[in-house]
Order: structure tokens, then C-alpha cells, then sequence
């Protein structure tokens, strides 16, 4: 392995300059709004605030799914949240999300509104507000919610961990892509050895487990992420490629990953959602 040189941490850190990469000018070490912006809403009880990075496909595809259900009060708006122009740290979306984090949702059916933050918890909150998604025997909803979990706690191993230092860092450091791309190959076989046995990721039935797992390590197999398929191997995990592309057919993860989608081939972009008819707009 490589080295660099030495680096002592200093006795208190602190934030003198921009790391540098890619997502450096949004970074920063304190939290709160830079600047006073309102928030859009729409028709619909339902207001999304996100953009079509793996966590907010999670709830665009959960939506086109509970539509694809015929639930028609899951009907919703959809707003871009340009987060490398720091539209997360609008006044407005910080009322809604305080840690300025994609997704956010504000559910205005109650008085007053509710705002769901995290993409784990606004699939739990549709799932259960609709009834659809998630298994009501106890058993079989503990394994679904233990997935969901999973990934809430895993893919940050992925995103912030590989997928920084394999494509985002401005200096590449063989010690960390290394430790990332390990627990990465790690990971995609915990995947692969449940998705052995069962169709879909907690059993057979197709749930917000697969929703929330989908965007980031279907995305990777894929060769959606970081360019990075053939980097881990990923055909050598058959069973996550099958289920990969089990789930990459239905016409709803087809929309949902279309929503608040900004950059691409223009006919895979839909920037605002309010209606069914904007996909064939």
C-alpha cells in the first residue's frame, strides 16, 4: 500500500479552508439557514422537496407506487431542491428539514401539517398512513423494518464513504478507498446471500425494504454510481443483479426515478411533479 505523509491531528480542529472536491463549497461544520427562501406548494396535500439522488428516489418511487396501487390520495408535488446550489439551506427548507438534508416531505391532510425528515422515516410514515408497502404480521414486519434499518445504517459506508473517495476526492488515498471498497464488497454480499433465498429483500413480498435498498445498491450493480460496477465486481453478485433488474422494470420505479431529476438525457428529466400527465409532457 501507499503512503503520505504524516498527518497529526490538531489538539482542536478547525474549519480554516474548503476541503476541496467535488461538494466542497456545501459543506461546512455548523448548521442552520445562509439565506431567508420560502418554500413552493402546490395542490396536493402532499409537498416533496427533494432531487433524484439515491435518497430522494427512495420516496419519488415509493409515491409512484402507492399510485400505482390506486391510491389516489398519495397524489403529490414535487420540487427540486438543487443542492449544489445550497437550496438546502433555505429558511424554508431548513423549517422542514433542520439537518438540510434531501428528502423532505410536509403532509398537509392534518391541521397542523406535518413534516417528515430522513428517507427512512417519510417511507415508514407513507407506508403506514396508506397501508400499503409494508407487511402487518409481526414477524414479517420486523424483518422489513430490519432491512429498512440496514440500509439507513449502511449506506452511508457507500455514498459518503466509497462513493467520496472513489469519485469525489480531490486526492485519491488508496488507505481509504480501500476500507470503503471493502465494506462495500461486504455489504453487497450480506444482499446477496438473503436475495439467495427470497425474491425480494425481507421475503417475498416486494416492500419499502427494497424501495430504500434499491436506489444505492441497484444503482451501484447497475453501474448508475460512481461508475464503479466493474470496480467491486458486481456481476459476481447474481442474486443482487437479478433483483437489481427485477425492480428496474416496474413502470413506477421507472417514473419515481424521473422525478426531480436534473441533469442527463432530457427525456429521463422531470424537474417538478404535480400530475401523472407531466410524464408525458
Amino acid at each position: 500500500m501507499e503512503t503520505s505523509s504524516t498527518y497529526t491531528p490538531p489538539k482542536v480542529w478547525q474549519w480554516e479552508a474548503e476541503s476541496g472536491g467535488t461538494w466542497a463549497s456545501i459543506n461546512r461544520p455548523v448548521a442552520g439557514p445562509t439565506h431567508d427562501k420560502e418554500l413552493p406548494v402546490g395542490n396536493h396535500p402532499l409537498q416533496l422537496y427533494s432531487l433524484a439522488t439515491p435518497n430522494g428516489q427512495k420516496v419519488t418511487i415509493m409515491l409512484e407506487e402507492l399510485l400505482a396501487l390506486g391510491i389516489t390520495d398519495a397524489e403529490y408535488d414535487a420540487y427540486p431542491i438543487k443542492i449544489n446550489e445550497g437550496d438546502q439551506f433555505g429558511s424554508g427548507f431548513v423549517a422542514v428539514n433542520p439537518n438540510s438534508k434531501i428528502p423532505a416531505l410536509v403532509d398537509h391532510s392534518t391541521a397542523p401539517p406535518i413534516r417528515i425528515f430522513e428517507s427512512g422515516s417519510i417511507l415508514l410514515y407513507l407506508a403506514e398512513k396508506f397501508g400499503a408497502l409494508v407487511p402487518t404480521e409481526p414477524a414479517q414486519r420486523t424483518e422489513c423494518l430490519s432491512w429498512l434499518f440496514w440500509q439507513v445504517g449502511s449506506a452511508p459506508y457507500l455514498g459518503g464513504g466509497f462513493g467520496h473517495f472513489y469519485s469525489y476526492a480531490p486526492t485519491k488515498i488508496e488507505y481509504c478507498i480501500d476500507r470503503f471498497t471493502m465494506e462495500t464488497k461486504r455489504q453487497l454480499d450480506v444482499l446477496d446471500r438473503q436475495l439467495a433465498d427470497h425474491p425480494y429483500i425481507s421475503g417475498s413480498e416486494y416492500t419499502i425494504a427494497d424501495i430504500a435498498i434499491w436506489p444505492w445498491y441497484g444503482g451501484l450493480v447497475l453501474n448508475r454510481l460512481y461508475d464503479a460496477a466493474e470496480f467491486v465486481d458486481a456481476p459476481s453478485y447474481t442474486h443482487v443483479v437479478r433483483w437489481a433488474k427485477a425492480i428496474d422494470d416496474r413502470p413506477a420505479v421507472q417514473r419515481g426515478r424521473r422525478v426531480n431529476r436534473t441533469w442527463g438525457p432530457e427525456e429521463e428529466q422531470l424537474p417538478e411533479r404535480h400530475s401523472d400527465g407531466d410524464f408525458s409532457s
